[in-house]
């Protein structure tokens, strides 16, 4: 009992697991939100395409998830996959969801919306 205490559950190792589950967590919230928006906004913010963005999204949550449960917050692809999901979450996501599908039937009179 002593060994797991002090070894492989120890309050380190607990608290680098939590912080892989939360970098996980926050490039699964990058993937699926760019699934979620239209192609179109990517162009119109001018940005990189929508499936540059996946491919970069995918990538980041699948190592986000291998380091989830295998561990390695040390390793540089951990980082870099957090890194480009923040790039998303603090640069594109803004501009991208400033953009309004306006295709087939809206609300809006002559002068905006009703």
């Amino acid at each position: 009992m002593i060994g797991i205490i002090g070894g492989a559950l120890g309050p380190l190792t607990v608290f680098f697991a939590v912080l892989l589950l939360a970098a996980f967590g926050v490039e699964l919230w990058a993937f699926v939100d760019v699934i979620r928006r239209p192609a179109a906004a990517f162009l119109a913010a001018g940005k990189q395409s929508k499936q540059i963005w996946l491919i970069i999204s995918g990538v980041a949550a699948v190592l986000g998830l291998a380091f989830a449960f295998y561990g390695g917050i040390t390793n540089i692809l951990a980082v870099v996959a957090f890194v480009a999901a923040a790039i998303y979450h603090v640069d594109v996501r803004p501009k991208v969801s400033q953009y309004r599908n306006n295709g087939g039937g809206t609300s809006n009179g002559p002068y905006g919306p009703w």
